[in-house]
């Protein structure tokens, strides 16, 4: 054990596993590769700042200090997390990883496993507080905050576990012909049990929304109505997006597990898969936001307060009297469809999810 972790420090070690796993090494800083880089890093920047205006929203409005916002808040630090993680892998990617020391890989790496398992984590916690809310007909009350921050705290711990297992020992150094070649200092058995894990998580949201889709069908037609409509598109939309986002990067990791070294040439081309699989984390603020109008409102209020002191500033400039500003009224059918009973046979709040 001691000789695997003195390996860690090794300069020589990453360069070793690449010369291994890959029949070629693209670590030239080609045109392309840096439009690629340069979207990649616009992209996650995105990715930071809606996420962080819903964590601001839900944290300076007192009503937003529910369950289901508490959740919702959970899932945009673990997004917005993400976010940062990409753009550090981004950075350090090309012809900076050969000078990278195994230690340092593992943390490329790791960043980026734990922050988008916390967010798979978080997506799978909103789906049993869904069905809690709906299909068992219960809300969550304010005794119930203590339950709530340990399922939170539990999905962070064991994304912290879980990326963290290559670190501590879990990896193919001193074991070439164990390496996977999308990850090439990682074990392919580590790489098959994260995919496992990550599926069953899957199919257990699926599992979720189908009980809910059913419940709300059967036994709330009658009374939601359109809202029903509504509430089963925003369910549509969040496994379409799920599914969409994520299948690939989990082929490719099952692809890699299956493959023999050099024999599946797509598997160079593996960090498109999860390129992909990011846009998860910039698409998930705009369907668990925009479905709540009260949270929308919250979420657009700095961006109209900086439209209104820009205003202020431009009439100043002009010497023109100012005008009050009116504030955003929306007038989405989709919003109005989502506008349902209080009974807590429905969401709870405005929340719309």
């Amino acid at each position: 054990m001691g000789s695997l972790y003195s390996e860690y420090l090794n300069p020589n070690k990453v360069q070793e596993h690449y010369n291994y796993t890959k029949e070629t090494l693209e670590t030239q800083q080609t045109s392309s590769r840096q439009v690629a880089s340069a979207f990649i890093v616009i992209l996650c920047c995105a990715i930071v700042v809606e996420n962080l205006l819903v964590l601001i929203a839900v944290a300076r409005n007192s009503k937003f200090h529910s369950a289901m916002y508490l959740f919702l808040g959970n899932l945009a630090a673990s997004d917005l997390l993400a976010g940062v993680a990409f753009v550090a892998n981004t950075l350090l990617s090309g012809s900076v990883t050969l000078r990278l020391t195994p230690v340092q890989w593992f943390a490329r790496e790791g960043s980026a496993f734990i922050t988008l398992s916390a967010s798979v984590f978080s997506l799978l916690a909103i789906a049993i507080e869904r069905h809690v809310a709906i299909a068992k007909v219960k809300l969550y009350g304010s005794d119930k905050s203590c339950r709530m921050l340990l399922l939170i705290g539990a999905s962070w711990l064991i994304s912290l576990v879980l990326g963290g297992l290559p670190i501590l020992g879990w990896n193919c150094l001193g074991h070439l012909e164990a390496c996977s070649t999308v990850l090439p200092l990682y074990a392919k058995h580590y790489v098959l049990c994260v995919v496992t894990i990550f599926s069953i998580i899957l199919l257990a949201i699926v599992a979720l929304y189908v009980r809910i889709y059913c419940v709300v069908r059967s036994s709330h037609a009658d009374v939601a109505g359109p809202q029903t409509l509504a509430l089963l598109k925003t369910v549509t939309i969040v496994l379409g997006v799920f599914i969409v986002c994520w299948l690939p990067a989990f082929s490719i990791l099952l692809l890699d597990y299956a493959c023999p070294i050099r024999s599946c040439t797509i598997l160079y081309k593996a960090h498109y898969f999860f390129a992909f699989a990011t846009l998860n984390s910039l698409l998930n603020p705009v369907i668990y936001t925009w479905r709540s109008r009260d949270l929308r409102r919250e979420v657009l209020r700095p961006l109209q307060c900086w439209r209104r002191g820009a205003g202020v500033q431009g009439r100043r400039r002009a010497g023109t009297p100012g005008h009050r500003l009116l504030p955003l009224r929306s007038s989405s059918s989709l919003e109005r469809g989502m506008q349902m009973p209080t009974s807590p046979t429905f969401l709870e709040g405005n929340t719309g999810v």
